[in-house]
Formats: structure tokens, sequence, C-alpha cells
């Protein structure tokens, strides 16, 4: 009945949208991602999702992850409480496409462009994605391993970082707070004189959550500089850093105590690009790392453990790229990528802090290089039609020299709107961990390999727009645990529809609504067989409020003999009052139906929850 509501609801939204005028439009929509340079996504054979600043602030919400969520067909975040994902035992934030995991290292994450992951375990950190440093995020659909080489065999996440554009200087400030203690603050300024632009933002955040034993603070910078070169080059660098300590309760069968972690991670990027009429391309060079320190927690608080765990890792690359015009209606690029992975794991003694022993079967191989090329050929055969082909050729110091081709065409049989289809090849390379760490550890493990193909449909029509698409995948040698040993012997087949559509009523209303279905032949945790979200904006004069729908139904929390699933209905609003030019409050409920409910097994959601505060610009 609650996904049928749904449905009822978003049918509503497109038979009056079947009233719609067919005013102009703006055809213009530019995305990076997918390509590395900026392309009319008319032209693109992917499926890429742009979420603006507007959106990302909507609702003041301090990660941008549950926006994504909520925003994105197919798109899935595990969450635990009301603030803080955490990392090892107990974790959430895994972020999920299709069914294909980040926590798997199979969804990659993106500053602009450049790869965030974990180099020891080869998964995103879901705290370390503010909100504070995106002008937009743009999430691609399918695997995108071409250009982006390996974890990006589910999609890509790829945040693209916020540059003033226009003389002058402004600041914003964020103040929040609200239920279970919970506080977040942020402060940015952004100054653009002449040829020079930067950019400087600050965060914390804190909360106890909902359970004992649980609570989570944050700190988090960023600062960008850039500098017009010329008309035709420009260059720019970028830090974030972000801190947090967060404390896992374990799960309600079996609680833990003292179970915290202190984690530091960071980013470092600078770039020169280049902007002719013809051609256009950048070189990068960046590097992030982190800093983890963890105590795996006791279930006896009369017997705390003896030692903690430590490691660190860094991923430091360089990224070349160049985009001709050899001809008419071509775009060619031509790009090469280099990398570095460095992982260490160890424990040292809480007493005495000496390293005391190390769980792993490294011996020296703590470090990991790749070097890439890459070729996209791109054709506009005439004004309807479209032809596209990759080839990447990667190879792993490790791993060894994987192949991904990728094919695609665009059929545009109305200016409004244009048929995808695609094939394309993605694959992830074991990770440290399932080669070196821990007893399951296995040095022979190869790639894991997919194959997608995907056909899609999109239009615009006045104030009206809606996309369809339905897609398969098929993938072998995935990495299992089988006898407690990790080996190269699971597969994937994963089918699915994806729907989604926006309606701007008229100055005031706007309505949006996307869902997503997936059948997995091999069911895996953190994937609902059905997402449905149907959201409603409404603006008037210094008043704004938007309130969304959400549907989980089959969301697995278990596989295997026994596997449990959970459905569940959630309602969030949030509404913002301009008291003056430079003076909002806003307020925000989340699970306002008090639902109760798990997205990771054994951590119940808190109910309703409440968050007021004010904006300040200045």
């Amino acid at each position: 009945m609650k996904r049928l509501m749904i449905v009822v609801l978003s049918a509503t939204l497109l038979c009056a949208a079947a009233q719609a005028q067919n005013d102009s439009i703006d055809l213009q929509e530019v995305v990076v991602t997918g390509t590395r340079n900026a392309t009319d996504v008319r032209h693109l054979t992917m499926t890429v999702d742009v979420l603006g600043r507007d959106v990302l602030t909507e609702s003041n919400q301090p990660n941008l992850l549950p926006t994504a969520m909520q925003q994105v067909p197919g798109l899935m975040l595990t969450s635990r409480g009301m603030m803080g994902y955490g990392v090892s035992g107990g974790a959430a934030g895994g972020i999920a496409m299709r069914g294909l995991a980040g926590g798997a290292g199979q969804m990659l994450v993106l500053i602009d462009g450049h790869p965030q992951y974990n180099g020891i375990y080869g998964h995103p950190i879901s705290d370390s994605y503010q909100t504070l440093m995106a002008e937009r995020v743009e999430v691609l659909r399918g695997p995108a391993s071409v250009i982006y080489g390996p974890s990006a065999m589910g999609g890509v996440l790829n945040i693209v970082t916020r540059q003033a554009t226009t003389d002058g200087q402004s600041t914003h400030l964020n103040l929040g707070a609200g239920s279970y203690g919970t506080l977040q603050a942020e402060a940015s300024h952004q100054l653009r004189q002449g040829r020079f632009a930067a950019t400087a933002a600050a965060q914390y955040g804190r909360s106890d959550n909902h359970r004992p034993r649980m609570g989570f603070e944050q700190y988090g910078g960023y600062v960008k500089l850039g500098y017009d070169l010329s008309q035709f080059w420009n260059v720019h660098a970028d830090a974030n850093i972000t801190h947090f300590n967060a404390s896992h309760p374990g799960s309600t069968a079996s609680p833990l105590y003292d179970a915290d972690q202190w984690i530091t991670r960071g980013a470092l990027a600078a770039a020169l690009e280049n902007h002719y009429g013809r051609t256009s391309g950048a070189l990068s060079v960046y590097t992030n790392f982190g800093r983890h320190k963890i105590d795996d927690g006791t279930a006896d608080p009369q017997k705390p453990t003896a030692r903690h765990f430590r490691s660190k890792d860094q991923l430091t690359g360089l990224s070349l790229y160049q985009t001709a015009r050899l001809f008419s209606g071509n775009h060619t690029t031509l790009g090469m990528d280099l990398q570095h992975i460095f992982g260490h794991a160890y424990y040292t003694s809480k007493e005495t802090g000496q390293v005391i022993d190390t769980p792993n079967k490294q011996s020296g191989k703590s470090h990991r290089n790749e070097v890439a090329a890459y070729l996209d050929f791109r054709q506009d055969i005439n004004e309807w039609l479209t032809l596209d082909a990759g080839i990447r050729v990667d190879h792993h110091s490790v791993a060894g020299t994987e192949w991904i081709p990728q094919a695609g065409l665009v059929v545009r049989p109305i200016s409004t709107g244009e048929l995808k289809a695609m094939i394309t090849k993605g694959f992830r390379n074991p990770t440290m961990r399932e080669m070196y760490l821990y007893p399951p550890s296995n040095e022979e493990l190869e790639p894991e390999r997919i194959w997608n193909y995907e056909l899609s449909w999109r239009q615009r029509a006045g104030q009206f727009s809606y996309g369809a698409n339905i897609f398969y995948l098929k993938g072998d040698n995935m990495i299992q645990t089988v006898e407690r040993k990790n080996v190269n012997t699971g597969e994937i087949e994963n089918c699915g529809a994806e729907l989604q559509a926006a309606y701007t009523i008229n100055a005031h209303w706007q309505l949006n609504t996307n869902h997503s279905l997936l059948h997995m032949e091999h069911p895996v945790v953190g994937a609902p067989q059905y997402k449905g979200y149907l959201g409603a904006h409404y603006h008037q004069g210094r008043f704004s409020a938007m309130a969304g729908l959400q549907y989980l139904n089959a969301l697995y929390k278990a596989t295997g003999e026994t596997p449990q699933k959970e459905n569940v209905l959630l309602l969030n609003a949030s509404a913002t009052y301009a008291l003056a030019k430079c003076l909002r409050l806003w307020v925000r409920g989340e699970n306002l139906l008090a639902q109760s409910y798990e997205i990771n097994l054994g951590y119940p959601m808190p109910r309703a929850t409440f968050m007021a505060g004010v904006n300040v610009d200045l």
C-alpha cells in the first residue's frame, strides 16, 4: 500500500504535467562527469543526474549524501543515527548504486574528478563529503571505468567544488541545533577580484544520537584558490580536511563499550587548465590521505581492550587529458592517469604506545602503482544522431593489465528528447584488505568484472521533464569469503528500471519524483528492491518549504539462508523564513511519521527528529 501510494501520487504529477504548455526551455545542460570536460548532456550516452547548490542547501543538511539519496534513483545510503556514519565495525554510510556498493569499493566518489577512497579498504569515507565544499554534485549511474578506472564499476558521484565567478565577496553563516544534543555550524567566505578567486569554509557538528555510547563530533575545513592566467589558461588549487570522533555502541543484540574512533581524512589538489575554441584539457596532481585510530571495544566494560587498531593510507595521482574537435561534430578525448597507493595497518599498545603486532601479511606490499591511458571518441553524425566509443588500458602493479571498452549512441528524434543506448565494462581491483589483511586474505585475487547494458529516454516539455531507463548488468569474478578465505567465486546479475520527473506548476509550486526497481539474482545488504521519492517545493514571498516522502521496499538487512528485509515510509520536511535580506530562519524535521525501522541490522534509527537554526548572508 505504501509503494502504491507513492506511485499514485507520482502518476498524479505526470497527469498534471501533461497539461503544461510547451514553453521555451534551456537545452544547454552542461556536465563534466562522464567526459572530464564540459559537455551538453544531450550528447552523452551515459545517464547523469545533476544536483545544484540550491538543491544541496535547501534542507540545511551538513552532509550532501542524504540529499543525493533522495534525488537520484537507484542510489542508496545506509544510516545508523541522526549524525555521523563512522568507520569499521557497525559503520554506516555505505553508498550503493543498483546493488553495487561503495563499501565494497564498487561505487566511486570523486572531488573535481579525483578519486577519494581509503587506500587499504578501497571504500569512500562518507563523513568526509560535506555540503560546504560543493557547488554541485553529478551522479553517473552505471559503470564509468573507461574514464575513471577501477572502483567506478557501479557508478560515480562527483563533487564539483565551489568557486566565485563574479567580482565581489560574500560571507555565509549557518547555525543549527536540535534533537539529541545535535549541533551544526558552518561558515564560508567567497571572493572574486579580477582574475583571482578564493573560497574558504569551516564546519563543526556534534550529536549524542539516540542511543547510549553513540556520540559523534566533527571538525572540517575547505579552501580553494584560483587564478586566470589568460583568456585561455587558468590554475587552481584546493584542500579539505575533516576530523571526527565517533563511538560505536554495537548492535542491540550485542552491545559494545569503549568502541571509539578517531579519524582524520584530507585531500589536496592542484590543476592547470586550458580552454580554447577547438580544444580543452587539464593537468592535475592530487592526493588524499587518512589516519585512523580505533578501539574495537568490549562486551564487558570491566575488561577493556589492551590495544588500538591504527592505519595510514594515501592515494597520490596525476591526471592528464585533452579534448579536441578533430573535425565538425567531433569530440575526441585522450587521457592518462598515474596513481600511487599506500596503506599500512597495525596495532599499538594502549599502555606503552608501542607496536605490538600486525594483523596483515603485507610484508613490504603496502605500496601499489597504477598507470592507465584512455581514449573516448564521440561523433555527431548529424543533428539527430551521436555515436560514442571508448577504450581504456589499465595496468596495476599487483592485479595486472585490464582492457575496458564501451560503446553507445544517442538518437534525438525530436529537439526536446533523446534516446540513449550503451554497453560498457566495469572492473574493480582487489583491495589491500582483501589481499593482505586479516585471516580471509588471499594474495592470488583477481579483479572483479561486470558488463552493463542500458537503454534510456529523456524529454523536456515546457515546465515538465522526465527520464526513464532500463538496465541489465552481469558480472563474475566477484570477491567473496568462502571457508574463511577470499576468492573470486561470486556472480552478480542485476536488472531494473528507473524513472524520474519534475514539474514546475507555477512560480510558487514545483514537484519532483523518482523511482527505481531492482531485481538481484544474488541479493546484497543495503539494497532495496524498490525505492521511491516524491517531493514538493513551495515558495511565496519570504517563506519557502519543502517536503519529501521516501519509501524503501524490501531493503535487505541480511542475506544468506535467513534473509531479513525492511519496508519503511519516511516523511522529511523543512521550511525557511526570511526575517531580513541577510537573515533567514530554518527548521527541519526527519522521519515525521515516527517510523520504527533499521537500515543496518541491529541499529534502529531514531524516530521523529527536529533541527532549527539561522542562515546569515553578508
